[in-house]
């Protein structure tokens, strides 16, 4: 099954984001959040939604999102996608984002499971201006219970590109440059890879988070979880889990640590924010001066 999904927001007036173009066929269905609480929010939020068996090998699923400047979008899953075994082609899933100046953009799925035998590909390329910025989330379940993972490979590609000012005087006031931020692939499906202390440690869920919003700070880690600062800006929250509720408390205890994310949090939504557990939340709000 082929599938294609643009989905386009843009600020619109009195600040609220608006989405401007949505176009989505089976088995991905984009559903804007209606109502009171969408109203009083100036952000836009759209479910991902299944309409079929999916991802089902063969599958071959793209989403080209564009957030238009000083817009804000929450791209978020209602329920775990289950990664199944068919043809001999792998299924795909490839998102593309571009966020434009001073815009926004949090995505966050629910789980993907990797059942045995399927083979999946997944690739998430955004391309960022240098004041956009993005909260990107992936939880990978190695397998059913009871059964071993199937095979998974998945890349994240993240880019800057836009004008930038310049602080040579040899040069323009502002320069336009792409430079990238984030390569990373992980894979599922080698049973001695994933008993590695490198990599899962013989755990079955592995939960992955860039943050590019603000301030960085220093390296930090927990129980079964760290994030890192990356080179240019931004940060890489990983954590790794017996099970996905696990894994995801030790993502959130990793997501709670970083600075930027940490202050936009606190001023702007003091209840729960989407995939931020309301205990760390509490605890940050008990924290803060």
């Amino acid at each position: 099954m082929h599938a294609r999904a643009v989905l386009t927001v843009e600020r619109g007036a009195g600040g609220r984001t608006v989405v401007r173009e949505l176009r989505s066929q089976s088995p991905l269905s984009l559903v804007p959040r209606r109502g009171t609480a969408a109203a009083a929010d100036l952000a836009v939020t759209v479910h991902m939604v299944g309409s079929a068996s999916t991802p089902l090998a063969g599958d071959d699923v793209e989403l080209d999102v564009r957030v238009g400047p000083g817009a804000d979008l929450v791209l978020t899953g209602v329920a775990a996608a289950v990664a199944l075994p068919g043809t001999d082609r792998p299924s795909s899933l490839t998102l593309r984002f571009t966020v434009a100046e001073d815009a926004s953009v949090q995505y966050l799925p629910e789980p993907t499971v990797v059942t045995a035998r399927a083979h999946h590909h997944t690739l998430l390329h955004a391309r960022l201006h240098p004041t956009a910025r993005l909260r990107a989330r992936e939880v990978l379940v190695a397998g059913r219970a009871g059964e071993p993972s199937g095979r998974y490979r998945g890349t994240v590609r993240i880019e800057e590109s836009g004008e930038r000012p310049s602080r040579s005087p040899d040069m323009s006031e502002s320069a336009v440059r792409t430079r990238p931020l984030l390569h990373q692939t992980q894979e599922l499906g080698d049973a001695v890879l994933q008993g590695s202390a490198a990599h899962l440690a013989g755990r079955r869920v592995l939960g992955t988070e860039v943050l590019l919003w603000g301030e960085d700070g220093e390296a930090a880690a927990g129980s079964w979880w760290s994030l890192t600062p990356l080179a240019v800006r931004g940060s890489l929250a990983t954590a790794v889990g017996p099970d996905a509720v696990s894994a995801q408390r030790a993502l959130a205890e990793a997501v709670a640590a970083h600075p930027g994310w940490t202050a936009a949090t606190l001023h702007k939504r003091p209840a729960r924010s989407p995939g931020t557990s309301g205990t760390a939340v509490r605890a940050l709000a008990e924290e803060a001066p």
